[in-house]
Parts: C-alpha cells; sequence; structure tokens
C-alpha cells in the first residue's frame, strides 16, 4: 500500500507542478537504474523555440517533479521513477500514435497530460485500457467530468463548467443580459460553448448567437463582422487556444469590432506585442479569464515542494533514456488510491472523489485586464475567483480599464454612440415647426424647432448619435413615413406616430414619448337661440295637460265635498265656490297652500293626495329645468364621440385625414369598414374645410387640437373628451440593434421629468382668449323670457280682472272727478268775472 500511496502523490505533484509558468533553463542529468516511467505528454508547434512557452515550462516541471521523488527516495518496487517525455500538435492520429508507442516500449504507470481537450478525448481510453490513470494538467473540456466515460480520467485543471459559473457571476456583477460567443471546433471549444450556453439559460441570460472557426481552415464560417455589427450586444466571449484567438483577433481588428464599441472577455491570453501598433488603443479593455493557481489568488499551496522543484529545474534540463519494457499490472490499486487522495500541492488543495474526473477543491480563476503603460499593453490582474464563493479584488487592488479607455463599465448592449442615423420628421405644430432663415451671404436655410427636435438635441447629447434630420413632404401621411422606415429609406421617424397594429407589424417602436388620444374638432357657433317658452320644455304637452286636469278636476271634487260645510265657501254662488276650489286644488299642488284649509275627512284625504303629488310634480319639473337650462348654454352640434357615431352629423360632413389612426378610427368604429367621410389629405386642409363649412367635424391629436385652438384657428374648438388612447412612439426597424440603447434612454428622460416638462414648454401656451372665463356661467334673461312674458300677461289680466270687478267704483270716482272738475272750472269764472267788475 505504501507503494501505491507514493505513487498517487508523485502523479498529483508532477501533474499540478506543469500550471506553474516560471522558467529557468538548465540540464537535466540522465538515469539509466530504473524501469519505472511517467510519461509526459505536451503540446508544441513545430519549429517552435521560444522557451519562455509553457509547453517548455511545463516539460521542465514534469522532469523537476521525477527528479524531486528521487531526492525523497520515492520507489516503486524498489526502482526509483524515471520519465519519458512526448510531444503532440494538435494532431489527433500522431497523439494516439506516439501514446501507443511508448506505452508498448516502456514500463509506463502513469500519463500526464495530453495538453489540449481533443487530445485528452482519444488518450483516456487508452489510459482506461492498459489501467493507468490519464491526469491532464490543462484540458478543461466539460465531457471529460464524466467518470462513466472516462473512469481513469482525473486533472487538476478546473473544467469549463467551473468557468461557465465564473462568467454567470462576472455577468452579473456588471448587469450583462448577453453576449455572442466564438469558439473553436473541438472537443474544447464545443463543450464550453455548450456548457456556458447551459449555464446562461439557467441564469436567465443570452447567448444571442454563437459563431464557429475551423481550426483546421483557421478561418470562419460566417461575415464576422456582418455578426458582431447587426448583433445586439457588444459582450462577445472566446473561447479558443492561443494560437486560434490571435487570429481571431486579427480578423476582428481589421473588421473595428473591437474597442472602443465591443468588450471582449478572452479563454487564452495571447502576446499584446504581436498585434500592429495602430490597434493598441483597440486592445485597451480587453478580459482574460484563465485558471489559476492558488499562489496567484493567495489561497493556500505548498511552498516547500514547490521551492524544491524550482531549484531542481534551475539545475538541470537533460534528456533521459528510455529502459527496457516492464508492464505495470498493479492499477486498480492505484485508481483506488488516486479516487482517495486528498492533499496540499503546490496548486492549492488536491482532492479527487469516486464518482468525478474532476478535482473537487482548489478550482481557481484570475481575471485580468489589458491596460496600458509607459511600456505598452499588458495584462493586470483585476479580479479573483475561487469556486464557488464570488469574484474578489486582489490584495494589490487595479482599477478595470474599459474598452475606449473609460473608467465606466459597458452596458453589453449596442450602442448609439457615434452612429450615424437618417431622421425622418414630419411637420405638425407645435411637434415640429419649419422656419426659414437667411444668413449674411443670403442663404436661406430651414430651421427646426419644437417638440422633436428638442427631443432629438437631447437624445444627440446623452447617446452621442449623429442625427440627419429629413422632412417628409407636406403631403406625406403618418402611414408613408413608417413605410419610409420599412424600407430603409430612413433609419428612424421621429413626431407624432401613434402606436397601432398596423404599423407594429412593419417596424418597430421605441418606449413611448408621449401619451395621445384623439378629440373631435369643429368650429365655435354663435350662442343658442332664443326659446321664449323653454321652461315649459321639462314636461311633455301631455303631462303639462294631465297636469291642468288634475288641478280642475281636483278643484271640482273639492268644490262638491267643501261647499256645504266649509265656511269660506257657504256664502258664496256656486261660480264662486268652484274658482276658490281650483285654486285650493293649484296652490297645494305648487307647494304654496290655499288661505283656507279642508273641514272634513274627505276634502283632508284630497289634500293629502295633492300634497303627495306636488311633491313630486315639483321636484321632477326642477331638476328636469335645471338640465334643460344647461343643455341650452352648449353651443355645439356635437356633444362627443357619442353623438358621431349616432349619426347625429351627416357621414358625408365629417372630414378624416388618409393614412392617419383618424381613419383607422372611423372605418373600425363608425362606418364599420365604409369610407363614406369627406377625405383630407393634409392637416391644413382640414382646418381650410372646417372653416370653409364643407365639413362639420375632423378628428385630431388631442395634443395639436389643444394647441392649435388655444393658438392658432381661435374659431375651432374641441369637444368631448379623448377616446381611442394610445401613445407616441419612434418608429424603427424591426429587431433594430439599437433599440434597447434608446428604450433606456428615453425612460431616464420620463423618470426625470424631462419629457413632461417638454410637454409643459409646447404645450401649455395659450394666445387665444379662453372662452371659459370670457363667458359667463350666469343665466341669462332669454332662458327665463317667455316665463316673464306669461307672468306679464297675467300681470295685465290681473289689472284688468281688478278694474272690472271696481268698475262701478271707478266709474263714480271718475264721475265725481268729472263733476270737481266742472264745478273749479264755473268757480274760477265766477272769480274772474266779479274782479273784472270791481275794476270797473
Amino acid at each position: 500500500m505504501l507503494f501505491f500511496h507514493n505513487i498517487r502523490y508523485i502523479l498529483l505533484y508532477i501533474t499540478v507542478e506543469l500550471l506553474k509558468i516560471n522558467c529557468v533553463l538548465s540540464i537535466w542529468p540522465s538515469y539509466n537504474c530504473s524501469n519505472i516511467y511517467l510519461l509526459g505528454l505536451f503540446y508544441e508547434k513545430p519549429n517552435w523555440s521560444n522557451t519562455n512557452s509553457i509547453p517548455i515550462q511545463s516539460r521542465a516541471m514534469f522532469k523537476a517533479a521525477v527528479l524531486l521523488s528521487n531526492r525523497y527516495n520515492i520507489k516503486i518496487n524498489g526502482n526509483l521513477i524515471e520519465w519519458q517525455s512526448g510531444q503532440t500538435t494538435g494532431n489527433l492520429v500522431d497523439s494516439l500514435s506516439d501514446t501507443c508507442r511508448s506505452v508498448s516500449q516502456s514500463n509506463i504507470v502513469g500519463i500526464i497530460g495530453p495538453h489540449l481537450s481533443r487530445e485528452a478525448v482519444i488518450i483516456s481510453p487508452v489510459g482506461q485500457s492498459l489501467g493507468i490513470p490519464v491526469i491532464a494538467y490543462s484540458a478543461t473540456s466539460p465531457d471529460l467530468s464524466d467518470k462513466i466515460a472516462y473512469p481513469n480520467f482525473y486533472r487538476t485543471v478546473p473544467s469549463d463548467n467551473i468557468a461557465a459559473k465564473a462568467l454567470v457571476k462576472l455577468f452579473n456583477i456588471y448587469d450583462w443580459t448577453s453576449c455572442v460567443i466564438i469558439y473553436q471546433n473541438d472537443a474544447f471549444g464545443s463543450g464550453a460553448s455548450k456548457t456556458i450556453s447551459d449555464a446562461f439559460y439557467i441564469s436567465g441570460l443570452t447567448i444571442t448567437q454563437t459563431i464557429t472557426f475551423d481550426i483546421a481552415k483557421r478561418s470562419f464560417r460566417a461575415d464576422l463582422k456582418d455578426i458582431l455589427m447587426n448583433s445586439p450586444t457588444r459582450i462577445i466571449i472566446v473561447w479558443a487556444e492561443t494560437v486560434y484567438t490571435y487570429i481571431i483577433l486579427e480578423e476582428a481588428l481589421r473588421s473595428n469590432v473591437v474597442g472602443p464599441h465591443f468588450t471582449w472577455i478572452l479563454s487564452s491570453r495571447v502576446s499584446l506585442n504581436s498585434f500592429n501598433i495602430a490597434y493598441k488603443d483597440n486592445l485597451i479593455g480587453m478580459i482574460t479569464i484563465e485558471p489559476a493557481v492558488g499562489s496567484v489568488i493567495n489561497a493556500p499551496y505548498n511552498m516547500t515542494l514547490l521551492n524544491e522543484a524550482y531549484k531542481i529545474w534551475q539545475e538541470y534540463e537533460n534528456e533521459t533514456y528510455p529502459e527496457p519494457k516492464i508492464r505495470f499490472i498493479q492499477s486498480n490499486l492505484l485508481l483506488n488510491q488516486l479516487d482517495k487522495t486528498n492533499f496540499l500541492g503546490v496548486s492549492g488543495p488536491i482532492q479527487f472523489g469516486k464518482n468525478q474526473t474532476d478535482r473537487i477543491s482548489g478550482s481557481y480563476y484570475s481575471i485580468k485586464n489589458v491596460q496600458s503603460s509607459v511600456y505598452g499593453l499588458n495584462y493586470v490582474s483585476v479580479l479573483e475567483y475561487a469556486d464557488p464563493d464570488n469574484f474578489r479584488v486582489p490584495l494589490q487592488e487595479n482599477t478595470i480599464v474599459w474598452p475606449g479607455n473609460t473608467l465606466t463599465p459597458p452596458t453589453g448592449r449596442a450602442s448609439l454612440k457615434g452612429v450615424t442615423l437618417r431622421v425622418g420628421i414630419i411637420q405638425p405644430v407645435p411637434y415640429t415647426i419649419v422656419q426659414k432663415t437667411t444668413d449674411s451671404n443670403g442663404q436661406t436655410t430651414l430651421e427646426y424647432i419644437g417638440f422633436i427636435p428638442d427631443l432629438i438635441e437631447r437624445l444627440k447629447t446623452d447617446i452621442g448619435f449623429n442625427p440627419i434630420l429629413q422632412l417628409a413632404p407636406s403631403n406625406q401621411t403618418y402611414d408613408g413615413l413608417v413605410e419610409t422606415v420599412n424600407k430603409g429609406i430612413n433609419d428612424i421617424a421621429i413626431g407624432d406616430i401613434t402606436v397601432n397594429s398596423k404599423r407594429r407589424n412593419l417596424v418597430g417602436f421605441s418606449n413611448a414619448i408621449s401619451e395621445t388620444s384623439l378629440r373631435l374638432i369643429i368650429r365655435n357657433t354663435p350662442d343658442a337661440n332664443l326659446d321664449l317658452f323653454g321652461f315649459l320644455k321639462p314636461f311633455s304637452v301631455n303631462l303639462w295637460l294631465l297636469v291642468l286636469a288634475t288641478c280642475i278636476s281636483s278643484g271640482i271634487l273639492m268644490c262638491i265635498i267643501e261647499r256645504k260645510d266649509n265656511e269660506n265657501l257657504t256664502d258664496r254662488s256656486v261660480s264662486s265656490q268652484l274658482i276658490m276650489s281650483i285654486w285650493y286644488s293649484f296652490a297645494n299642488m305648487v307647494g304654496y297652500g290655499a288661505d283656507f284649509s279642508a273641514s272634513n275627512a274627505a276634502g283632508r284625504l284630497l289634500t293629502g293626495g295633492l300634497y303627495i303629488l306636488s311633491l313630486i310634480i315639483v321636484a321632477s319639473y326642477t331638476a328636469n329645468l335645471a338640465s334643460n337650462l344647461t343643455l341650452a348654454k352648449s353651443q355645439f352640434v356635437l356633444s362627443g364621440i357619442d353623438d358621431l357615431k349616432s349619426g347625429k352629423i351627416q357621414y358625408s360632413r365629417v372630414g378624416v385625414r388618409v393614412g392617419t389612426v383618424g381613419e383607422a378610427y372611423y372605418l373600425s368604429h363608425i362606418s364599420h369598414g365604409n369610407k363614406n367621410y369627406y377625405p383630407l389629405t393634409t392637416r391644413q386642409s382640414l382646418y381650410d374645410n372646417l372653416l370653409a363649412g364643407n365639413i362639420d367635424v375632423s378628428f385630431i391629436d388631442d395634443g395639436i387640437g389643444t394647441y392649435v385652438t388655444n393658438n392658432v384657428y381661435c374659431n375651432l374648438t374641441l369637444v368631448g373628451a379623448g377616446f381611442d388612447i394610445g401613445v407616441f412612439g419612434i418608429a424603427t426597424p424591426k429587431q433594430w440593434l439599437y433599440a434597447q440603447d434608446l428604450d433606456v434612454t428615453l425612460l431616464l428622460l420620463k423618470e426625470t421629468g424631462y419629457l413632461d416638462d417638454l410637454i409643459q414648454k409646447w404645450f401649455a401656451v395659450r394666445k387665444c382668449p379662453d372662452s371659459q372665463t370670457t363667458t359667463s356661467n350666469a343665466m341669462g334673461v332669454e332662458a327665463v323670457g317667455g316665463l316673464y312674458i306669461i307672468y306679464a300677461v297675467i300681470y295685465i289680466l290681473s289689472i284688468v280682472l281688478f278694474l272690472w270687478i271696481k268698475r262701478l267704483s271707478v266709474k263714480n270716482i271718475l264721475f265725481k272727478s268729472k263733476l270737481r272738475k266742472k264745478f273749479q272750472h264755473k268757480r274760477k269764472y265766477s272769480t274772474r268775472t266779479n274782479s273784472e267788475k270791481n275794476s270797473q
């Protein structure tokens, strides 16, 4: 058991040593005293001579670990451990052939490697068939985590399952929601792409597209620039080996799809000095996410073993020769020991489980950021990740520099900054007001002011896009303006464009820039015609006749009941009794009461009935009279959309502008598809036809209608409440790349109150006199003129009746007055005669 206990530490120690990247070139000693070998498989490009490359460093650490086991006198069956080193180039056939040749010629007790995931997929079954472990130090493919498929496979590097978890947490930190994945077409790339996609799906993140890089042809299977420029996301994840990552970045730099508009996350580090110096600023802000050993993120690791290995590595650099073949036959015991292993290695804690190939603990990642310094571009460690914890800042904290050399984290979506857009606008006052200005040279230019130009200017400032305003012709319909976006004539269209299903089927729409509703616009009409007898309208003619008949019949019945018993009636003539009884009935019906009371039970019962009747009659009359007087104050032929639907106005006198939401509403809610309206082409023709009397009513947007009736056409007015409530939006192409960037900015403008301030600025002004303040709410004489005419008639009749009753007395008074005047005349004449006589 001691034999297997020793060898498992040797195998694992050798594997984790390969993660270290420091190198000092030396000459290695050669031994010929052992027939026990470990086979190390290292990836190396043909004719690769860089002594600082990871393959050369990995091979050196492998040899140092074997020599260290000799110094510790670790033996297998009394023999020290030797090594054999193999080179792989990524060619699967060659890798399998070299491995089979080595294990057939030497007593190989374990395989360290291979470097690539696609090689590990075929080497691991070889180890299974021979009963020896295969321990990888850099193969990260998630497929290799399957213990059933690869029972003899182990690895000390974290699998891409852990990398996917780390990426999800990184996206959550910066609120990124989507990305594009570029991957190489082998087990390493395709496995990582699938794992990341699955992890993102579970976490609610989106992979908008995956792009395959063909490692055989060393090219993309699609147009990289076209895909990235038309993608709604600006976060790019590259999962490829270093050599392919370099080619991918070269193509991206030539296509101008790197910084500052795109944020790239790489799985492999590339030499930054290999790129053209002209691309320096474009590379700033890139991020790498790579597996790391414990020492990198200040996690526990075995420093004693590491220092011993470094000393050996610095001392030797010679190759050994294989010994004669001796077959290793105790593989099961060795595999059982590996499943139980748990120790602190030079890369951190090492532990495996019986049901998994990945190491249970010690999975670390280092996030590095490409930054510029006086020495050029370099990688700076900015974040650390230890599974299953969250990201943390390194002890030596460094600020992340994002693409564009900014400290502001990217949003991850396509940005309009720097993009030139053809913006279609239409001329409805006050949304867009066109003014001609002449400069000092006599050149006339168009200047745009209003709600829409102000909004465009604010969007330009906040987002940073470059608008080219294109004014629609005066006869352009709103549906036609939307068509210009659908056909690519305009990139977007901004105006009082109502969002409806027909337009939404052609283009996309932004978040609302304003709420809207349709209103009815009509001419102001003169005051209501004088109706002298309007006070009689609360009751119909039949009801008035019924009230009159009730009054007379009740008076007759009261006369019959009371004429013998009531002292107010006994001394009168029959006609006088009848008149007094009718007066009694009338006075009680109007609620006034007569000047005498009923004297018997029947009379009192009848009086009670009159009281009850008068209560209902008077209350009903009062309510209906108030309602009629209120309606009489209205100057308009329509009170709202319901009057139009009921046919109060002939449909041929309803003006409808073609290609507007007003037309859609008319056809769907009023005429049911029949185009029997008066067609209008422009908003100006609407005003002109209303004023000329060609039409009586038309549809108009609430905001525009309020503005023109308050400032331009004072003799037009809006009636009724708003209907067909909707919103105005910016028309954009379907699935527009920059939709989210525009929507977020519009929401921010709404939340800060800017849109409300803009509405207040352009729609709250008033130049026309306010009809509500100039027109008194007091009731005029004409409303009750007829009542006063009837009262005047009654007044005159009362005088005539009084004179008729007092006719004898009046006659006597007139006779006496005549005699008095005659006597006075005679007396005056006699006095004058006597005076003349006396004078004589």
